[in-house]
């Protein structure tokens, strides 16, 4: 039997996620949300309807998982505590000073309703983070460091755009590459965020838009600018269309360790991603842990997860022994 996935959001994630639904056997597309006019709304597949999100309750027994892909900023917050009343839910949030207070709300409407939630799902939260957590494990005597970019981080373009007085925008977070360079050569830095990257904003205004107040909103936009080196250039909607249409991304997770009696020899772990599309690689981790959201559902599990609490074998298509077989 398929695996009935809803897609709450058919911005560039909910698109990117029909495209992963497509790639995985195990797993079907039933209905599209959107806060658009359903008729409006054109997507690839065909014959699935796309329906409002206010009429998402008449189909609570006919989605085994709901991907919700609105943004962190303020759609998340209140949709995925929501959403977790009806259905099995896995979401993107990217906010991680608030993950916690985010994993609270979940968790508690996930566990009145008996449901699963799986938040902050993605490559960073995420695949990042869980390289964070093995790394910390395998070696208990060294120092992360985390670096973005570059890339389109959709979270704070999502952010930007938010803002009063914006019409668009593309933001892109930058490592400091001498920064990067003294992790990889085994110097052990102590870095300030600041230190780590830069970020730079292409803003398109509305018509009667303040550049200044604009500009002053988004730098000190606190967990999105106010720690780092920003930069805003304000440029015409025709040459964001034209140079910044691409969404890339990717990034390096490394721990720098030592092992030994002495603690003679040292040892450098690193992860990293390559991206051509942000959305298209996130959605296909959301549709990953939607397998694994429906199979912890199946085996009565409910309440809030992370990627910490997924065992990896939840994740995948194959059974337990042909991942003995062919992975392990």
């Amino acid at each position: 039997m398929s695996i009935r996935i809803g897609i709450l959001g058919y911005g560039n994630l909910g698109r990117g996620v029909e495209c992963a639904i497509r790639q995985n056997s195990d797993m079907e597309l039933a209905a599209v949300f959107t806060r658009r006019n359903p008729s409006d709304v054109s997507i690839l597949t065909d014959g699935v309807p796309v329906c409002r999100i206010d009429d998402a309750a008449d189909w609570k027994d006919k989605i085994d998982v709901i991907i919700l892909c609105g943004g962190s900023a303020t759609d998340l917050p209140e949709q995925t505590p929501k959403f977790a009343e009806m259905f099995n839910v896995i979401d993107s949030f990217d906010t991680h000073a608030r993950i916690p207070e985010h994993f609270a709300n979940v968790d508690a409407a996930a566990k009145k309703s008996g449901k699963v939630g799986i938040i902050s799902v993605g490559w960073d939260p995420g695949m990042f983070s869980l390289n964070r957590l093995y790394a910390n494990a395998i070696l208990p005597e060294g120092k992360d460091y985390t670096f973005w970019g570059k890339g389109v981080s959709q979270g704070h373009s999502d952010a930007i755009r938010r803002v009063e007085g914006v019409k668009d925008a593309k933001q892109y977070t930058i490592p400091v590459e001498s920064a990067l360079e003294a992790v990889r050569s085994g110097e052990n830095p102590d870095l300030t965020t600041r230190e780590k990257h830069t970020r730079e904003c292409f803003v398109v205004l509305e018509e009667d838009a303040d550049p200044a107040k604009v500009e002053e909103e988004i730098k000190t936009m606190p967990n999105y600018f106010s720690d780092y080196d920003t930069t805003v250039h304000f440029i015409s909607e025709e040459e964001l269309k034209e140079k910044h249409s691409g969404i890339p991304h990717g990034g390096f997770v490394l721990r720098s360790g030592k092992t030994g009696w002495e603690k003679e020899n040292s040892h450098l772990i690193e992860y990293s991603l390559k991206l051509d599309s942000n959305p298209e690689f996130t959605s296909s981790v959301l549709v990953a842990y939607a397998r694994a959201a429906f199979r912890l559902a199946s085996e009565g599990a409910s309440g809030c997860k992370t990627v910490f609490d997924i065992a990896p074998a939840y994740l995948s298509q194959k059974s337990g022994e042909e991942l003995r077989k062919t992975m392990l």
